[in-house]
């Protein structure tokens, strides 16, 4: 790490912007041609001096912004008959996705073996109605929807960081370096990230607090002094969905002529960063250059996100 990131690391701890690392601006190659489709081609791109939070967006971070401003999230809203209208009256009820891991070893070809939608599964409750936040303050907040995170960042004085921002960040300064800390996934024998550890998705090696998430900052920060940039939670960010980095963002369903136009489970923002359900058979994607589109009113326990600064 040069001196100049060390700087940075230091001026983002004491700064103002408490919780926050100051990121150096620069140029940078976008991108990787080893993994997936959408990740292609590689590009040049440069990003402005940026405070990026220093880790995700916690539980106890999200809980004082309810306290104050009593938002009611996605998950916790009745979904809309318009986004889902094969389904019937009594499964139009709060509720997100959850991951079950499965009994035993299964075909890897249907995402629905593992993944469930539970009704009152929320930021109160990660995986359902009987389940609380305890011993869960330092994990980030998940069952997260796109205008939840918008409205934190706004009620934060922050925004949210393009996919751009976002990359450039996440890199920690190494340039086209297959994960934030290089290029092999153990550094020294070590595990570097919160990602699937076991046979997935059946078997699964490490739980924190008996969660899937860890506390922030389990695991070394990289160049940038940027916790969790891989695994752990994959993140929002402010950019629309993309097939690559050649097209141009898919346009948004039309829902009404005239006026302002309404999110709905049509549209896709892009995530990125991976997430403790990531594993190297199923979903290599705890890289800086892995990224997918998601539905922004669609919540999991495997999404949330961090907010940015312009420096």
């Amino acid at each position: 790490m040069s001196h100049h990131l060390v700087e940075s690391r230091r001026e983002g701890v004491v700064s103002e912007f408490r919780g926050m690392v100051r990121v150096p601006g620069g140029r940078f190659k976008m991108g990787s041609t080893e993994f997936y489709p959408e990740e292609q081609p590689v590009i040049e791109a440069e990003v402005d001096d940026l405070w990026v939070d220093e880790h995700p967006v916690t539980n106890a971070e999200f809980r004082r912004f309810v306290k104050a401003t009593e938002w009611v999230t996605v998950a916790e809203q009745d979904p809309s008959p318009e986004d889902f209208p094969d389904a019937t009256p009594e499964q139009l009820v709060p509720g997100s996705q959850v991951f079950t891991p499965t009994s035993e070893a299964v075909p890897l070809d249907d995402w629905r073996r593992w993944w469930r939608w539970q009704p009152g599964a929320n930021w109160r409750h990660p995986e359902g109605p009987g389940a609380t936040l305890h011993g869960l303050d330092r994990h980030p907040v998940v069952h997260i929807g796109w205008e939840d995170a918008s409205a934190y960042a706004e009620w934060a004085g922050k925004r949210l960081p393009t996919e751009v921002e976002w990359e450039y960040a996440a890199r920690g300064g190494l340039e086209q370096a297959t994960y934030p800390w290089g290029d092999s996934f153990l550094r020294r024998g070590r595990v570097m990230a919160n990602t699937w550890q076991g046979e997935f998705p059946y078997e699964r090696l490490r739980l924190f607090n008996g969660a899937g998430t860890s506390p922030v900052g389990t695991f070394a920060a990289n160049g940038f002094g940027l916790f969790d940039v891989a695994g752990n939670v994959w993140e929002w960010t402010a950019s629309d969905w993309t097939p690559n980095h050649e097209s141009e963002p898919e346009a948004p369903v039309d829902h009404a002529c005239c006026g302002p136009h309404v999110l709905t489970e049509a549209d896709r923002k892009v995530m990125k960063g991976g997430s403790h359900v990531c594993a190297p058979s199923y979903c290599h994607r705890y890289r800086p250059a892995a990224r997918q589109g998601h539905g922004v009113r669609s919540s999991t326990n495997h999404l949330g996100f961090r907010c940015v600064r312009d420096g």
